[in-house]
Protein backbone atom coordinates (compact mmCIF):
# COMPACT_ATOMS: atom_id res chain seq x y z
CA UNK A 1 0.00 0.00 0.00
CA UNK A 2 1.58 3.28 -0.89
CA UNK A 3 2.68 5.53 2.16
CA UNK A 4 2.57 9.12 2.32
CA UNK A 5 4.20 11.69 5.10
CA UNK A 6 1.78 14.37 5.69
CA UNK A 7 3.18 16.74 8.12
CA UNK A 8 0.08 17.94 10.55
CA UNK A 9 -2.36 16.26 12.42
CA UNK A 10 -4.09 13.20 11.04
CA UNK A 11 -7.82 12.22 12.68
CA UNK A 12 -10.37 9.64 11.77
CA UNK A 13 -12.72 10.70 9.72
CA UNK A 14 -11.23 13.96 8.66
CA UNK A 15 -11.20 15.37 4.48
CA UNK A 16 -8.04 17.24 3.49
CA UNK A 17 -6.22 17.92 0.72
CA UNK A 18 -2.76 16.00 0.39
CA UNK A 19 0.41 18.03 0.38
CA UNK A 20 2.26 18.93 -3.53
CA UNK A 21 4.66 16.40 -3.35
CA UNK A 22 2.33 13.34 -2.10
CA UNK A 23 -0.41 14.84 -4.58
CA UNK A 24 2.09 14.53 -7.47
CA UNK A 25 3.38 11.00 -6.34
CA UNK A 26 -0.44 9.86 -6.02
CA UNK A 27 -0.67 10.94 -9.89
CA UNK A 28 2.16 9.43 -10.69
CA UNK A 29 0.60 6.29 -9.21
CA UNK A 30 -2.64 6.79 -11.02
CA UNK A 31 -4.08 6.14 -8.11
CA UNK A 32 -7.98 6.86 -8.52
CA UNK A 33 -10.78 7.84 -6.23
CA UNK A 34 -11.54 5.03 -4.14
CA UNK A 35 -7.50 4.05 -3.57
CA UNK A 36 -6.47 3.25 -0.45
CA UNK A 37 -3.22 4.75 1.07
CA UNK A 38 -1.25 4.89 4.33
CA UNK A 39 -0.50 8.29 6.06
CA UNK A 40 1.86 8.92 8.62
CA UNK A 41 2.53 12.79 10.58
CA UNK A 42 5.33 11.55 12.38
CA UNK A 43 4.07 11.73 15.70
CA UNK A 44 3.49 8.28 15.70
CA UNK A 45 1.78 5.81 14.48
CA UNK A 46 -0.18 5.71 10.98
CA UNK A 47 -3.42 6.14 9.03
CA UNK A 48 -5.39 4.46 6.67
CA UNK A 49 -6.76 6.92 3.88
CA UNK A 50 -9.08 6.87 0.83
CA UNK A 51 -8.65 8.82 -2.02
CA UNK A 52 -12.03 10.81 -2.71
CA UNK A 53 -11.19 13.39 -5.45
CA UNK A 54 -8.46 13.78 -7.84
CA UNK A 55 -7.58 17.13 -9.69
CA UNK A 56 -4.86 19.01 -11.51
CA UNK A 57 -3.12 19.77 -8.90
CA UNK A 58 -5.03 18.93 -5.72
CA UNK A 59 -5.36 15.10 -4.44
CA UNK A 60 -8.41 14.81 -1.44
CA UNK A 61 -8.41 12.01 0.71
CA UNK A 62 -10.56 11.00 3.91
CA UNK A 63 -8.57 9.65 6.85
CA UNK A 64 -9.41 6.37 8.87
CA UNK A 65 -8.66 4.16 11.11
CA UNK A 66 -5.25 4.89 13.11
CA UNK A 67 -2.83 2.10 13.45
CA UNK A 68 -0.41 2.71 16.72
CA UNK A 69 2.76 0.68 15.02
CA UNK A 70 5.74 1.94 15.49
CA UNK A 71 8.91 0.64 13.51
CA UNK A 72 11.69 2.06 15.38
CA UNK A 73 15.12 0.88 16.45
CA UNK A 74 14.88 -0.37 20.49
CA UNK A 75 18.14 2.15 21.31
CA UNK A 76 17.93 6.18 20.29
CA UNK A 77 21.28 7.15 18.35
CA UNK A 78 22.11 10.43 17.43
CA UNK A 79 24.83 10.67 14.32
CA UNK A 80 26.98 13.72 14.27
CA UNK A 81 29.00 13.74 11.42
CA UNK A 82 31.52 16.12 9.79
CA UNK A 83 29.10 16.86 6.11
CA UNK A 84 30.67 14.88 3.47
CA UNK A 85 30.47 16.47 0.19
CA UNK A 86 27.04 16.70 -2.25
CA UNK A 87 25.64 13.62 -2.99
CA UNK A 88 27.14 11.85 -0.43
CA UNK A 89 25.37 13.20 2.41
CA UNK A 90 22.26 13.18 0.90
CA UNK A 91 22.56 8.86 0.23
CA UNK A 92 24.27 9.07 4.18
CA UNK A 93 20.67 10.59 5.41
CA UNK A 94 18.27 8.71 3.23
CA UNK A 95 20.10 5.09 4.36
CA UNK A 96 20.52 6.44 8.58
CA UNK A 97 16.85 6.88 8.34
CA UNK A 98 16.37 3.55 6.71
CA UNK A 99 18.35 1.76 9.53
CA UNK A 100 17.01 3.61 12.46
CA UNK A 101 18.96 6.85 13.13
CA UNK A 102 16.66 9.44 15.86
CA UNK A 103 18.62 12.31 14.65
CA UNK A 104 21.00 13.84 12.32
CA UNK A 105 23.41 16.89 13.54
CA UNK A 106 25.22 18.11 10.61
CA UNK A 107 28.42 19.52 11.43
CA UNK A 108 30.97 21.61 9.42
CA UNK A 109 34.41 20.97 10.69
CA UNK A 110 38.22 21.48 9.94
CA UNK A 111 38.83 18.67 7.08
CA UNK A 112 35.35 19.37 5.93
CA UNK A 113 34.49 20.60 2.14
CA UNK A 114 31.06 21.15 2.05
CA UNK A 115 30.53 24.68 4.22
CA UNK A 116 26.79 26.11 4.45
CA UNK A 117 25.87 29.52 6.00
CA UNK A 118 22.94 31.57 5.84
CA UNK A 119 19.65 31.15 3.69
CA UNK A 120 21.97 27.80 1.84
CA UNK A 121 22.24 26.05 4.89
CA UNK A 122 18.27 26.41 5.51
CA UNK A 123 17.73 25.33 2.19
CA UNK A 124 20.16 22.18 2.23
CA UNK A 125 18.32 21.44 5.81
CA UNK A 126 14.79 21.49 4.04
CA UNK A 127 16.31 19.46 1.11
CA UNK A 128 17.41 16.78 3.93
CA UNK A 129 14.29 16.80 5.48
CA UNK A 130 12.42 15.74 2.56
CA UNK A 131 15.00 12.88 1.91
CA UNK A 132 14.25 11.64 5.31
CA UNK A 133 10.44 11.97 5.07
CA UNK A 134 10.84 10.20 2.13
CA UNK A 135 13.29 7.32 3.30
CA UNK A 136 10.37 7.10 5.87
CA UNK A 137 7.85 6.40 3.14
CA UNK A 138 9.58 3.99 1.72
CA UNK A 139 11.11 2.02 4.38
CA UNK A 140 8.01 2.16 6.89
CA UNK A 141 8.50 3.82 9.78
CA UNK A 142 6.11 6.16 11.31
CA UNK A 143 8.94 8.73 13.07
CA UNK A 144 10.77 11.09 10.67
CA UNK A 145 14.49 11.85 12.47
CA UNK A 146 15.27 15.10 13.17
CA UNK A 147 17.80 17.08 10.63
CA UNK A 148 19.27 19.92 13.06
CA UNK A 149 20.38 22.89 11.37
CA UNK A 150 24.11 23.20 10.73
CA UNK A 151 26.35 24.10 13.07
CA UNK A 152 30.43 24.71 13.94
CA UNK A 153 32.05 21.68 15.21
CA UNK A 154 32.63 24.04 18.14
CA UNK A 155 29.59 25.39 18.82
CA UNK A 156 28.12 22.17 18.86
CA UNK A 157 30.37 19.90 21.42
CA UNK A 158 28.88 21.80 24.66
CA UNK A 159 25.23 20.61 23.58
CA UNK A 160 26.09 16.92 23.20
CA UNK A 161 28.76 17.01 26.15
CA UNK A 162 26.07 18.11 28.69
CA UNK A 163 23.16 15.57 27.41
CA UNK A 164 23.44 13.56 30.46
CA UNK A 165 24.63 10.68 32.16
CA UNK A 166 22.35 8.03 30.39
CA UNK A 167 23.88 9.21 26.74
CA UNK A 168 26.35 7.23 25.47
CA UNK A 169 28.90 9.10 23.68
CA UNK A 170 31.05 7.56 21.30
CA UNK A 171 33.67 9.53 18.67
CA UNK A 172 35.12 7.03 15.61
CA UNK A 173 38.86 7.56 15.93
CA UNK A 174 41.75 5.42 13.93
CA UNK A 175 43.76 5.46 17.52
CA UNK A 176 45.41 2.69 19.02
CA UNK A 177 43.54 3.05 22.05
CA UNK A 178 40.11 2.50 20.61
CA UNK A 179 37.85 0.10 21.64
CA UNK A 180 35.82 -1.92 19.30
CA UNK A 181 32.73 -0.94 18.55
CA UNK A 182 30.93 -3.81 18.04
CA UNK A 183 31.84 -5.05 21.78
CA UNK A 184 31.00 -1.45 23.45
CA UNK A 185 27.12 -1.62 21.35
CA UNK A 186 27.29 -5.54 22.78
CA UNK A 187 27.41 -4.11 26.38
CA UNK A 188 25.07 -1.47 26.44
CA UNK A 189 21.55 -1.35 28.19
CA UNK A 190 19.20 -1.48 24.76
CA UNK A 191 17.64 1.19 26.50
CA UNK A 192 20.59 3.21 26.33
CA UNK A 193 21.06 6.25 23.89
CA UNK A 194 23.94 6.90 22.17
CA UNK A 195 25.70 10.04 19.76
CA UNK A 196 27.61 9.03 17.43
CA UNK A 197 30.38 11.27 16.20
CA UNK A 198 32.04 10.69 12.81
CA UNK A 199 34.30 12.61 10.82
CA UNK A 200 34.02 13.97 7.07
CA UNK A 201 36.23 12.51 4.50
CA UNK A 202 39.26 14.04 6.05
CA UNK A 203 38.39 12.70 9.28
CA UNK A 204 38.61 14.93 12.28
CA UNK A 205 41.57 17.32 13.04
CA UNK A 206 43.90 16.23 15.63
CA UNK A 207 41.96 19.54 18.06
CA UNK A 208 38.85 18.19 17.35
CA UNK A 209 39.26 14.94 18.03
CA UNK A 210 41.36 16.23 21.64
CA UNK A 211 38.58 17.88 22.44
CA UNK A 212 36.08 15.17 21.60
CA UNK A 213 37.76 12.91 23.75
CA UNK A 214 37.92 15.68 26.82
CA UNK A 215 33.93 16.25 26.82
CA UNK A 216 34.00 12.79 27.71
CA UNK A 217 33.38 10.87 23.82
CA UNK A 218 34.78 7.44 24.22
CA UNK A 219 36.88 6.33 21.26
CA UNK A 220 35.58 3.31 19.24
CA UNK A 221 36.67 1.24 16.33
CA UNK A 222 35.55 -0.62 13.41
CA UNK A 223 37.86 -2.64 13.00
CA UNK A 224 41.16 -2.81 10.96
CA UNK A 225 40.00 -1.27 7.60
CA UNK A 226 39.79 2.22 7.02
CA UNK A 227 36.10 3.02 5.28
CA UNK A 228 35.29 5.89 3.57
CA UNK A 229 32.99 8.90 5.49
CA UNK A 230 29.66 7.62 4.82
CA UNK A 231 30.11 4.01 4.77
CA UNK A 232 32.02 4.31 8.63
CA UNK A 233 28.84 6.34 9.96
CA UNK A 234 26.72 4.01 8.48
CA UNK A 235 28.36 0.97 9.86
CA UNK A 236 28.76 2.02 13.16
CA UNK A 237 24.68 3.06 12.96
CA UNK A 238 24.32 -0.89 11.89
CA UNK A 239 26.36 -2.10 14.79
CA UNK A 240 24.19 0.63 17.44
CA UNK A 241 20.73 0.10 16.46
CA UNK A 242 21.21 -3.77 16.30
CA UNK A 243 24.35 -4.91 18.09
CA UNK A 244 23.68 -8.20 17.36
CA UNK A 245 24.77 -7.88 13.92
CA UNK A 246 28.52 -7.03 15.41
Amino acid sequence: MPRFHVPEPLRTGDTLSLPPGAARHVQVLRLQPGAVITLFSGQGGEHTATVQRMGRSEVVVEVADHDPVEREASRAVHLALGMPANERMDWLIEKATELGVASIQPLQTAHGVLRLSGERAQKKRAHWEAIAASACEQCGRNRVPLIHPVQDFGAWLPTASSSGKETARMLLSLAPESRPLANLAAALPASTAGWMLSGPEGGLSRDEEARALEAGFAPVSLGPRVLRAESAALAALVLLTNPTAG
